[in-house]
């Protein structure tokens, strides 16, 4: 029986169950865009994940790759894809979270959607953020973007939207970029895969200097097999099959970055379970601290502060457009610069450190929670104090950052749920290099214990069961 017969739509594949079927004929790329952007209409919005969806755009680039006679080496062959809104597609705004940051329509799409095309993706539309990326919440003056999981919790920030998006199975993959967590916060809050590959491995250009060399773009998933495609994607190389890996020794924690945010109950058992799998895998687990220095945090939040400074001054936005929570946090970062808290010296050194923990303790690869509490409410953030997103923003997500600042990889895997049915997740972070390896330890999780590829009741559609990828 053809794949067709058996698909009465194909919202709901994976990025490669849908490439395939695209190669080999058995559905059209226009035919998948026209599955997915009818479910789009139905569910995004209650979700609010994307800012602009490119109907019409998006059908006619669907039709060009179903022109093309040659597919096979296209990974992404007809994928629907959303792309951040940071991020430029031609013929569209850049929103940054929102109007008052909006800037004008780009006439050249940014390096990472030039690969996706090139693969063979079309671009169904652009996913929503907090503005200038600065928040793990996602919201602005005109939506509150929710968690499909809870819709009265947020799907995380700053690649909310995104997240989203995939968790509802708007698209099967998208774009996400991670400054201080904004890929891997996201995937915890709605049980997706979500890799932040090392620094220079992806080109950034994002801002007025990538956020100090923090931010990485990446891709956000349902299945490791899709990150994995994403990833090679946005960074040039050739598709590479994952090997599961050898015997690893792997150091966990639960330390926190942070004095006086510990991770909850859910999330210190999220990290035992994946514990076991990686015994269950063959790998060994050793009790492992970072050492990180009190000064991180400060250093962290300077440079945090400072980002958002050397952006809006590079965009001559004036800021008294802008939200309240980030004309304060533009202050914040302004002084921080002329007081010589953000220093060049500081990262390099927390970097150097962290290289040398993985060969210090004989490590190759660090586990640790993912967040440490359940994701904020899905709320006006953006109406609020300074203060009150700072709080919320630090209590639950304090795990990502350090690896941004140390230039590290670092994968975000689903293991589980709380006990409220939202899912918990754990990061791994591996030395330069290490995204393949990261992969291959998240495809054995998976393999061992698989996830539920969507939030419950998502996508709302009656979905087959196309043939293994």
């Amino acid at each position: 029986m053809a794949v067709q017969d058996i698909m009465p739509t194909w919202v709901g594949a994976t990025a490669k169950q849908i490439a395939r079927g695209v190669r080999r004929g058995d559905v059209s790329a226009t035919q998948v865009i026209a599955d997915h952007l009818d479910h789009v209409a139905r569910v995004d919005p209650e979700m609010a994940a994307f800012r602009a969806v490119r109907g019409g755009e998006a059908v006619t680039e669907a039709e060009k790759v179903d022109e093309q006679e040659d597919l096979a080496n296209l990974p992404l062959a007809g994928v629907p894809v959303a792309v951040k809104e940071n991020t430029a597609v031609a013929g569209l705004s850049s929103w940054n979270g929102s109007a008052a940051a909006r800037t004008p329509v780009a006439e050249a799409d940014h390096e990472v959607v030039r690969r996706l095309r090139g693969a063979g993706a079309v671009i169904l539309g652009v996913t929503r953020m907090p503005e200038l990326g600065l928040w793990a919440v996602t919201d602005d003056e005109t939506a509150v973007t929710r968690n499909p999981w809870d819709l009265g919790r947020t799907p995380g920030g700053s690649s909310g939207g995104s997240a989203a998006a995939v968790a509802a199975g708007l698209v099967p993959i998208a774009h996400g970029n991670d400054g201080l967590g904004s890929i891997r916060i996201p995937a915890a809050c709605c049980g997706l895969v979500g890799l932040k590959p090392g620094r220079g491995v992806v080109p950034c250009r994002l801002g007025a200097d990538d956020w100090f060399g923090l931010t990485e773009h990446g891709m956000l998933s349902t299945t490791v097999a899709d990150a994995a495609v994403g990833f090679q994607v946005l960074a040039g190389r050739p598709q590479e099959k994952l090997v599961p890996p050898q015997r690893l020794r792997v150091g966990v924690s639960l330390r926190s970055p942070l004095r006086g945010v510990a991770p909850d109950a859910p999330n210190r058992d999220a990290v035992a379970a994946a514990g076991r799998l990686l015994a269950a895998a063959g790998h060994d687990t050793v009790p492992a601290d970072p050492v990180y220095p009190t000064a991180l945090g400060l250093r962290g939040a300077a440079t945090w502060f400072a980002a958002a400074a050397a952006d809006v001054r590079s965009a001559g936005r004036d800021r008294r457009g802008l939200q309240k929570r980030t004309r304060r946090h533009v202050a914040f970062g302004e002084w921080a610069q002329r007081r010589g808290y953000v220093r060049e010296a500081d990262r390099a050194a927390w970097r150097e450190r962290s290289i040398g923990f993985f060969t210090d303790r004989s490590v190759d690869l660090l586990l640790t929670p993912a967040l440490a509490t359940v994701p904020p409410e899905a709320t006006s953030w953006s109406a609020r104090s300074w203060r009150a997103n700072m709080v919320a923003n630090i209590r639950y997500a304090p795990y990502a950052a350090p690896w941004n600042i140390a230039g590290l990889p670092a994968i975000v895997v689903p293991v589980g749920r709380r006990p409220d049915g939202l899912p918990v997740a754990v990061q791994l972070v591996g030395p330069p290099g290490s995204e393949l390896l990261l992969l291959g330890v998240a495809g054995q999780f998976e393999m061992q214990a698989p996830w539920s590829r969507h939030a419950p009741g998502y996508p709302r559609v009656g979905t087959g069961s196309p043939t293994a990828a």
